[in-house]
């Protein structure tokens, strides 16, 4: 049987259509983190995707984590302060371990983060980048800060999943 022929990674392929070329590295990361993942959770069973292998958080966590962070980091990127809404997924976050949502539907937020965060930085002006946007309650950064502190983020966390799944599989060659 013959298996497709692995893609390069994102920032490999050339440039994402519509993304200015300073933000190719946002979207470059974002893509990468939600095809890390994917790869990473594929038919994870529920206890694997739970599972704190020498007390880290679990993958769920990571993945939730994930979705909900780069919405709030994008909102603060536009200059908006967070919704009562994302207050309350911030509060559901913290409780996910508890309450742990299917794998599909935590990957379903991710790619709607993902997706959403794409366009955003599609539709970002350039001329915007340096402009200052506070950042909770006592902080502050640029937009462009807040667009590439997203693409880090995304991409520390989906390390971390990956590591995870390796370990909570037995380090096999499916996780890879």
């Amino acid at each position: 049987m013959n298996t497709p022929a692995p893609k390069p990674d994102p920032w490999l392929r050339g440039p994402v259509a519509g993304i200015p070329s300073i933000l190719q590295p946002v979207a470059h990361a974002l893509i990468a983190a939600r095809e890390d993942i994917d790869r990473a959770s594929a038919d994870l069973e529920p206890d694997a995707l739970w599972a704190r292998p020498g007390g880290v958080a679990s993958i769920g966590f990571h993945v939730a984590h994930l979705a909900g962070s780069t919405d709030r980091l994008l909102t603060y990127a536009r200059g908006e302060a967070l919704s009562d809404a994302q207050r309350a997924d911030l509060a559901r976050e913290r409780g996910v371990d508890a309450a742990r949502p299917a794998l599909v539907d935590l990957t379903a937020a991710l790619h709607e983060a993902v997706r959403r965060g794409l366009e955003q930085v599609a539709a970002t002006d350039e001329s915007t980048l340096s402009q200052a946007r506070p950042v909770g309650r006592a902080a502050s950064s640029t937009v462009l800060g807040l667009l590439f502190h997203a693409a880090d983020h995304a991409a520390r966390h989906a390390g971390q999943i990956v590591t995870t799944a390796k370990i909570v599989r037995g380090g096999d060659a499916a996780s890879s």
